[in-house]
């Protein structure tokens, strides 16, 4: 009967090893099967992202601007 046991340190660095390289060859056909984006279509994609983020950060400013007139108010009250 064989005995089994523990696989020794340099066994479990090698499966480490190739268990690292097997994930990048594989990360590495994902991206060349990866459709990437034209120059056009990057930059419409990329103005409108920055337009969405424009408005965004405008509304937000807005809100806060009048949750902190109400905020004041409410301490000029209690004062």
């Amino acid at each position: 009967m064989a005995q089994e046991g523990k696989p020794t340190l340099l066994t479990r660095i090698q499966g480490v090893g190739a268990s690292i390289s097997k994930f990048f060859r594989e990360v590495r056909a994902e991206f060349r099967r990866v459709q990437w984006p034209g120059r056009r279509e990057l930059i419409s994609l990329t103005v409108a992202v920055l337009a969405y983020v424009a408005l965004i950060t405008a509304f937000l400013g807005v809100v806060d601007l009048g949750l902190s007139s109400v905020i004041n108010a409410l301490i000029k009250v209690a004062a």
